[in-house]
């Protein structure tokens, strides 16, 4: 899968020869070589920083490499030059959407065909349906969830008959029925001969839809062949540093029902969820699962002062928040960790440093007129340190950052608040398989320390590992309430897509 010898590109669908990419000083690919064959699905997988990204916009077309060469066909395809990568019929779906957000959802699928629309619309209605994709295409994109907007991106390399499809992170927002569809969607571009390279950091889906896997570390290949040469453990330890070990499960803590909770909702209503009553405890993980759209999100941005309330209250140890402006809930002592970092995250112009103490400035902490420069680099490098953010510096741009160390800043910045309460909305998504187990370090030593955490999940398997107690909302109600027993995939899937307690059978 991963030969190198230029004999083999005139027989393989894709083939990338030697690359090397630098930025300044900072060498991210270091002569990767690897194959793609028609009907071929290669899981590519590594650490953020990896150098997967880079990779895949040199295939596209986006940066131009150093040294090396990509070939389709046999022939070699010019550097720097997307129209061509668009051409030879290589697509790339980004795991962060670029849509235009005042078109249709239909016309930022079509956008740049020269076909007849009604033959188009057609096209793409019968594809939806092939795929069982349900999504209003009149729709303006700006309206779309994150989950929606990646189905948007998907949809338009079917579109575009791509041979070479490369999904990046295709599933980390998309609930469990979505998941399902897609994977017969790929099932059926491989049996058509479509080569595919799948990009993820959900190390069951390696084993579920791909033939061949390339485990990328810093900027080389260190392990690559057919998926049956390898189990779970096999790639978790191909993916941790040298030298490094994997983390045990955390024992779980017995929580203390018997006193206040320190969140409550009572018969809270807002846009998009209605009459939702919950308590949180001192130290508890509270899992909250539901499909795409069922109002989890619109819940935490609601608590948080970002959106309107409707009806009911927010206690926070007892005192009414209801309503608050953000900053107030974050000084009454809970702060929240948004599903869409680029949006509702980051300042991605500004440093490490920045983004990570942002929330405490003006605060006691660093100073309430000058910034006290050796309290932020302190408080920042306990982040670097813990998440294992891979940077530069802590002069580094936090928009030059992979994804999931992005993400990992975002929950830092949140944390530095000293909050009683977080609410983490989808807190491990874009993040690799290593750093997750970071993410989940941290979570629970939060918890031991008393911090109270509401976490927002579409990953059903997050949510069994991490909560001690686990609720479900379908269409903007809470319909399911599990305790640490009854929580397990068949449960959480059953709930999330709208059947009670009782016809659960829990």
């Amino acid at each position: 899968m991963a030969d190198t010898t230029t004999s083999a590109g005139s027989e393989k669908l894709l083939s990338v020869r030697n690359v090397y990419k630098a930025f300044g000083l900072n060498t991210v690919l270091k002569g990767i070589s690897l194959d793609l064959d028609r009907g071929e699905v290669l899981a590519l997988i590594g650490g953020n920083g990896a150098g997967k990204s880079t990779l895949m916009k040199i295939i596209m077309g986006i940066y131009t490499p150093d040294k090396g060469e990509i070939l389709v066909n046999g022939k070699g395809m010019a550097a720097g030059k997307t129209s061509e990568a668009l051409a030879s019929g290589v697509y790339m779906v980004p795991q962060e959407p670029l849509l235009f957000p005042n078109m249709s959802v239909e016309e930022n699928i079509i956008i740049g065909f020269q076909r007849p629309r009604a033959e188009l619309h057609k096209e793409l209605v019968e594809t939806m349906e092939n795929i069982g994709w349900h999504i209003a295409l009149d729709r303006k994109a700006s309206s779309l969830s994150i989950a929606e907007q990646q189905l948007v991106e998907i949809l338009r390399g079917l579109m575009r008959k791509a041979k070479v499809l490369i999904l990046d992170e295709p599933t980390s927002a998309l609930t469990f029925k979505e998941v399902e569809s897609l994977f017969r969607c790929v099932e059926d571009l491989k049996a058509n001969g479509i080569g595919i390279i799948y990009i993820t950091h959900r190390l069951n889906e390696v084993f579920q839809i791909a033939t061949t896997v390339a485990i990328m570390r810093d900027g080389v290949i260190t392990l690559s062949g057919d998926v049956g040469e390898f189990n779970h453990n096999a790639l978790v330890k191909g993916l941790l540093p040298t030298g490094a070990e994997q983390e045990t499960k955390e024992t779980s803590i017995p929580v203390d029902y018997g006193k206040e909770p320190v969140l409550e909702l009572q018969n809270f209503s807002g846009y998009g969820f209605t009459d939702v009553s919950l308590k949180l405890y001192p130290g508890e993980i509270l899992g909250l699962a539901g499909v795409v759209g069922a109002g989890r999100t619109e819940m935490a941005t609601t608590i948080f002062g970002m959106d309107k309330v409707l009806g009911g209250k927010v206690l926070l140890n007892g005192k009414d928040i209801t309503g608050m402006k953000t900053r107030d809930v974050i000084k009454a002592g809970l702060n929240y960790v948004p599903e869409d970092r680029h949006a509702n995250g980051l300042f991605k112009i500004s440093d490490v440093a920045a983004n990570t103490t942002s929330a405490v400035l003006k605060g006691p902490k660093l100073g309430k007129f000058l910034l006290n420069k050796k309290t932020e680099r302190e408080m920042t490098q306990k982040y670097v340190d813990d998440f294992r953010i891979k940077v530069t510096g802590q002069d580094q741009l936090t928009g030059s950052l992979s994804g999931g160390n992005q993400q990992k800043i975002v929950i830092g910045r949140s944390l530095c608040t000293d909050p009683k309460v977080v609410i983490l909305d989808e807190p491990t998504r874009g993040i690799d398989a290593a750093a997750r187990g970071d993410v989940y370090k941290i979570i629970h030593k939060l918890r031991e320390e008393g911090v109270s955490i509401l976490l927002i999940s579409s990953d059903m398997e997050e949510i069994m590992e991490l909560s001690d107690r686990a609720m479900t909302i379908y269409q903007g109600r809470v319909n399911c309430e599990f305790s640490k027993e009854d929580i397990n995939q068949d449960n959480l899937t059953s709930a999330a897509f709208g059947l009670t307690k009782k016809e659960v059978g829990a």
